[in-house]
């Protein structure tokens, strides 16, 4: 290392270039990768400028800061995860929001557990159906191992899945489609799997195992550990977050114990056990830490705490607990700092461990996030469906009924702080044309901010319709962006939300840092697709071996290597 950087040292006095990195030409062992999710750059900014994040600002010391990255849009935690580990949008990959709609694929055999209703599956044909891919495909969504037979009780991952709850494809014999098999297009774990290298990861949900990419048998995951984030709080024995907070017993026993994201206490436990996992994995363990096993080339964890922080208002607290921010300048409320805290606190954890492991120089870390959240500023929020109506809501009877809220037992439509809109056209007057002329006559108590449809939609994603007629089975005719602030939700326990395009949504953190970086920050325009083929490079790998890569032109971040 010393030779190589004299080496490079020397280029750079007769170029005039100094480089941001002596290990430009080497290739790291490792990739941490961190989601940080609802974390925007400017919460990044704020939290190191006001010493409330020692452990990220050290990073930072030898890192660089991208502070106009943009998330995938749509915004949710599945396609902007997606977007992270393929280097592609939903044009390629077809993840357009955990719970959507496919105009092909049939529905499950037996009704989800959140309620896409089971039905037939006609072989050869186009059937349709609302796709779900989340806590509702669990054997038993109400358990944090979600019903895998025979595991721990903290001890979720692809086990827990049914498939009896899955959608299927009624061009392959209608078997059910896993959610690695549901994405399009590869992803970084597949291409270091074909490599011989070992991967891990941890999510929040089975179903997350979509980050392995197409597979038989979700094999591109050598470790894959997901407890299921919405499933029913315990106290877990032998568990103590980054702060010291002993999970053994249930922290918060006032909250609705039925998620552990119902309360800012709890989701501190829940990342907890994920933290743990990485460091045993680090320490060159399985994420249970029982086994020996190899340190993954690439690993990592989504943490959950900021974005319960950002959105929570705890109405089983007097008076209120209310998460989130007090000014449109990001400063955060007394529980999201905390979140904040937590986070880089578990942060250190790892770095420590890098550090103990002599593993340190040899791993990139990267830290972002899936999505931001809407609104920053408090002022801005208005849960539309209290004050108006919904695009859902409007166009009912022209929607699939697995997505209609005429449903009384569905899961409902895909609406946050955005609403996709997928038709029936076969029924009259709900053509494209027709129902967009329906929103535009109600866009006052919708609060349309803007409609996307026909070649503003096809801008960003491929046609939608049957492919059959040259369509995306996947792409929604009609996507409405509210105004800034406004979800199409009557919720009152939630204070902002994602999925959508607004800034808040879309601009997150971006850090990239190792021993040998020197501190640089770049407010270039970037992307998180672009970290999935920066990993394969900073890994000895050729970016190109994404596929996503190569049908949308993602370039690998800019002033690293």
């Amino acid at each position: 290392m010393q030779r190589k950087l004299f080496a490079v040292a020397l280029a750079a006095t007769f170029t005039g270039f100094t480089p941001l990195a002596a290990q430009a030409d080497d290739t790291y062992k490792h990739v941490l990768l961190i989601s940080v999710d609802g974390m925007h750059a400017v919460d990044f900014q704020n939290c190191v400028a006001n010493g409330a994040c020692p452990n990220l600002a050290a990073l930072g010391h030898h890192g660089v800061n991208y502070t106009r990255t943009t998330t995938s849009r749509t915004s949710d935690s599945f396609p902007g995860l997606m977007a992270i580990v393929s280097g592609g949008t939903p044009k390629s990959v077809g993840a357009f929001y955990d719970v959507a709609y496919d105009r092909v694929l049939a529905p499950p055999t037996i009704t989800t557990g959140n309620g896409v209703a089971g039905g037939s599956c006609s072989e050869g044909t186009a059937n349709g159906t609302t796709t779900e891919y989340e806590e509702g495909i669990d054997l038993d969504q109400s358990l944090l191992n979600g019903g895998t037979k025979g595991a721990a009780l903290a001890d979720g991952g692809m086990a827990a899945i049914d498939p009896l709850k899955l959608p299927r494809d009624p061009f392959q014999h209608c078997a059910p489609v896993y959610p690695w098999n549901f994405v399009r297009t590869n992803t970084i774990f597949g291409v270091l799997h074909a490599a011989g290298r070992y991967t891990a990861w941890s999510d929040k949900h089975p179903a997350y195992s979509a980050v392995g990419g197409p597979s038989k048998h979700g094999e591109n995951l050598d470790d894959y550990f997901s407890p299921e984030i919405n499933s029913s709080v315990i106290g877990l024995p032998g568990v103590t977050t980054a702060t010291g907070v002993d999970c053994s017993s249930v922290q918060d026993t006032l909250s609705d114990n039925s998620s552990w994201t119902n309360s800012f206490a709890n989701i501190q436990c829940y990342d907890a056990i994920k933290v743990n996992a990485v460091v045993n994995q680090i320490s060159g363990k399985d994420h249970s830490g029982a086994r020996p096993a190899p340190v993954p080339a690439v690993f990592g964890m989504n943490f959950q705490a900021v974005s319960v922080g950002q959105k929570l208002i705890d109405k089983t607290k007097t008076p209120h607990l209310v998460g989130g921010y007090l000014d449109a300048k990001a400063t955060p409320s007394t529980p999201l700092a905390g979140e904040f805290a937590f986070v880089d606190a578990s942060i250190g954890k790892f770095v420590q461990a890098l550090k103990q492991n002599g593993l340190l120089e040899s791993t990139l870390v990267v830290v972002t996030a899936k999505h931001g959240q809407s609104p920053i500023d408090p002022a801005r929020f208005v849960a539309q469906a209290k004050v108006g109506s919904t695009p859902a809501d409007v166009l009912a009877s022209c929607l699939p009924f697995s997505e209609s809220p005429n449903n009384p037992t569905g899961i409902g439509p895909t609406q946050d702080d955005i609403a996709l809109i997928w038709l029936d056209q076969s029924i009259k007057g709900c053509d494209t044309d027709s129902a967009v002329a329906t929103l535009q006559a109600n866009a006052s108590q919708l609060a349309i901010g803007e409609i996307f449809h026909g070649e503003s939609l096809t801008t960003m994603f491929n046609k939608p319709g049957l492919p059959a007629d040259g369509g995306d089975a996947r792409v929604p005719d009609i996507i409405v962006q509210p105004n800034i602030g406004h979800t199409y939700t009557g919720s009152s326990k939630k204070q902002a939300e994602h999925g959508g395009f607004a800034f808040d949504d879309t601009n997150v953190v971006l850090l990239v840092s190792n021993p040998d970086l020197h501190k640089r920050t770049v407010s270039a325009f970037v992307e998180t697709t672009q970290v999935a083929p920066t990993v394969l490079k900073a890994l000895g790998l050729d970016p190109q071996s994404l596929d996503a890569v190569r049908i949308e032109g993602t370039s690998v971040l800019p002033d690293l290597f």
